[in-house]
């Protein structure tokens, strides 16, 4: 008989020894968040953390002091400012576009950019969904880089950026994002110029870059002085001859 009330007390002894270091970790998992997130309550610090990263904005590829002395070398009308104005127009009112389903609401662009634009409506049309974005919120742009091929100079604005998205059904169920809580991405908008027509494949692009004001022949290359078709001086740059092409979401 004493041989079981031992065992009973040695299994009781055991429990204790588990649900005392149970209590423990608990107590120790209760600090650890105390100490992380200012609170005891594991589920609000992990909401906290969510909160404080759906706030976070992202950062962008600031290379607008390498890119921009290159830019005013090759364009001395250049101006800045006005353009990453323009940049920032683009991107937001492509995004309302894209809410409305409306492609007329793009403020400005390209052949090639409204017809991205268009296609990405009617596949969501198609799909029968509607994407969402609210009050939309542009925290920052910068250069992100400048090159030239295929006869075009190519400027990337990059722009961090703040809304609230979802993907809705034609019933307007949230099929993905959340509506109580914004999002961060990062877009690229580029903008381009025609330097060299005769190297540009995309016929939508012919439409584009400088003339002469006399006679209306196309100036062929960028820096050009005169028309090289009846001799008279022209602008080096006309900045209403730079068109927006592209607009892209960083992953």
């Amino acid at each position: 008989m004493s041989g079981v009330m031992t065992g009973i007390i040695v299994i009781l002894v055991l429990l204790l020894i588990v649900i005392g270091s149970i209590g423990i970790a608990i107590w120790r998992v209760k600090n650890a968040a105390k100490r992380a997130f200012g609170t005891s309550d594991i589920r609000e610090g992990i909401r906290q953390i969510e909160q404080e990263y759906a706030l976070t904005p992202k950062s962008v590829s600031a290379m607008t002091s390498l890119y921009l002395p290159k830019i005013k070398l090759d364009f001395p009308e250049f101006q800045y400012d006005e353009m990453k104005v323009r940049a920032e127009n683009v991107l937001t009112s492509y995004l309302m576009a894209v809410d409305r389903m409306n492609p007329g609401l793009l403020k400005e662009g390209n052949r090639e950019l409204r017809d991205r634009l268009e296609m990405r409506i009617q596949m969501l049309e198609a799909a029968g969904k509607r994407e969402r974005y609210q009050s939309i919120k542009l925290h920052r742009t910068e250069l992100a880089d400048y090159k030239k091929r295929n006869g075009r100079c190519i400027i990337t604005f990059q722009t961090s950026v703040q809304y609230y998205h979802q993907v809705e059904n034609e019933k307007g169920d949230i099929l993905s994002g959340r509506s109580d809580m914004p999002a961060q991405s990062r877009y690229n908008t580029d903008v381009i110029y025609i330097q060299d027509r005769n190297k540009v494949e995309d016929e939508r692009d012919l439409a584009l870059g400088l003339n002469c004001p006399n006679c209306g022949a196309p100036i062929g290359r960028m820096g050009s002085k005169f028309c090289e078709y009846c001799g008279t001086p022209v602008l080096e740059i006309n900045i209403h001859a730079w068109s927006f092409s592209n607009v892209t979401e960083l992953k």
